[in-house]
C-alpha cells in the first residue's frame, strides 16, 4: 500500500478556488516536459530522485496544461483525461476540477494523468487530434484510444467506475490482487 499522500495538490492558479502544496510521496517525480516511461531501476533524465534507491516512482497526475505535453508523452504507461473548455472560467471547467481533485489517490492508483485545455485559439496538439467542442471531457486509455467522450462534467466515482471496466484495467487489477491469494 502506498504511504498516505503529506499535502493536497494545488488545482491551478486560474481557479482560485484551491492553494495548498503540491502532492509529495516518497519517490521519483516528474515535470510536465520530462520523459514519462520509467523503467524500474533505471534513471530517467530529467527525473528527480527523492525517494532514494529502491522506491516506487512518484507520478504527478496533474494537471498539465495541453500545450506543454503530447498525448504520446502518455501512452502505455498513464490513462489521460483530457478536460476542455472556451475559457478558463467555463462553470462545468472548475466544477469537473473540482471533481478531478477531490480524491487524488483514486487518480494514482488508476494511473490518471489529468490535462487541461481552455483556449480553443491555440490549436495545439491535444486539441487538434481530439477536436472537441466547448466544454468536453475526454478519457483515454493506455493504449492512446479515446474510450469516453462527456460534454458534461463527470464526478471522479462515474470516472473511476467506466474506467475500471476497461480491459486494460481489468487485467491491471487482476494482476495485483490475483484469485486465490
Amino acid at each position: 500500500m502506498k504511504p498516505a499522500l503529506t499535502s493536497f495538490f494545488a488545482i491551478f492558479p486560474i481557479l482560485g478556488i484551491l492553494a495548498a502544496p503540491a502532492v509529495q510521496a516518497d519517490t521519483t517525480r516528474f515535470s510536465a516536459g520530462a520523459a514519462v516511461a520509467i523503467s524500474p531501476g533505471e534513471p530517467v533524465e530529467g527525473v528527480e530522485d527523492t525517494a532514494g534507491a529502491g522506491a516506487e516512482p512518484e507520478i504527478s497526475w496533474g494537471p498539465f496544461p495541453a500545450d506543454e505535453v503530447t498525448l504520446e508523452q502518455f501512452q502505455w504507461v498513464f490513462r489521460p483525461i483530457v478536460v476542455f473548455a472556451d475559457t478558463p472560467n467555463d462553470p462545468q471547467f472548475l466544477q469537473q476540477m473540482r471533481y478531478l481533485t477531490s480524491n487524488p489517490d483514486a487518480l494514482i492508483e488508476r494511473d490518471i494523468v489529468v490535462i487541461t485545455d481552455t483556449d480553443p485559439a491555440a490549436r495545439g496538439e491535444v486539441r487538434t487530434r481530439l477536436r472537441p467542442r466547448g466544454f468536453s471531457l475526454v478519457l483515454l486509455d493506455k493504449d492512446g484510444d479515446v474510450k469516453l467522450r462527456k460534454p458534461l462534467p463527470w464526478s471522479l466515482r462515474e470516472v473511476a467506475h467506466a474506467i475500471d471496466k476497461f480491459p486494460l484495467r481489468r487485467q491491471e487489477m487482476l494482476e495485483q490482487r490475483p484469485a486465490g491469494r
